[in-house]
């Protein structure tokens, strides 16, 4: 069991920057974790941004990559994303994810939502022109 709190959402201008935080708990401390980052938009379907592994190892959704930065700080058991130059169009509700990882998990599986089973509650982000 994972308990995923996001934070750091809120409203901007483009081109401004924001800095998501997502703080996750486990019960059970002999796993690792897959952790990502996924937007949704009104009326369109979740959509990954970016995940990284048990490794440090970071998998962009190629229209996110050059913008947004993910990373993972596993002795505070948070991970984050650093948005730069955002644009309206990534105004969306902000989730984070984890799933128990495998090394046999593709780059497909690793930015597939459905490939998740634990989601935080999501934070907002607000770009206005």
């Amino acid at each position: 069991q994972v308990h995923l709190v996001e934070s750091g959402g809120g409203s901007v201008q483009a081109g401004g920057s924001l800095r998501l935080s997502c703080a996750a708990a486990s019960q059970d401390t002999d796993s690792f974790y897959c952790l990502g980052w996924f937007r949704q938009a009104p009326g369109k379907e979740r959509e990954a941004v970016a995940t990284v592994d048990v490794h440090g190892r970071v998998t962009y959704a190629d229209s996110h990559q050059g913008r947004f930065t993910i990373s993972r700080e596993n002795a505070k058991n948070t991970l984050y994303l650093q948005m730069d130059g955002l644009k309206p169009e990534d105004t969306a509700m902000y989730y984070c994810a984890a799933v128990l990882w495998t090394p046999f998990m593709t780059t497909a599986e690793a930015l597939g939502a459905s490939s998740y089973n634990y989601w935080g509650q999501g934070t907002q982000v607000t770009v206005s022109s």
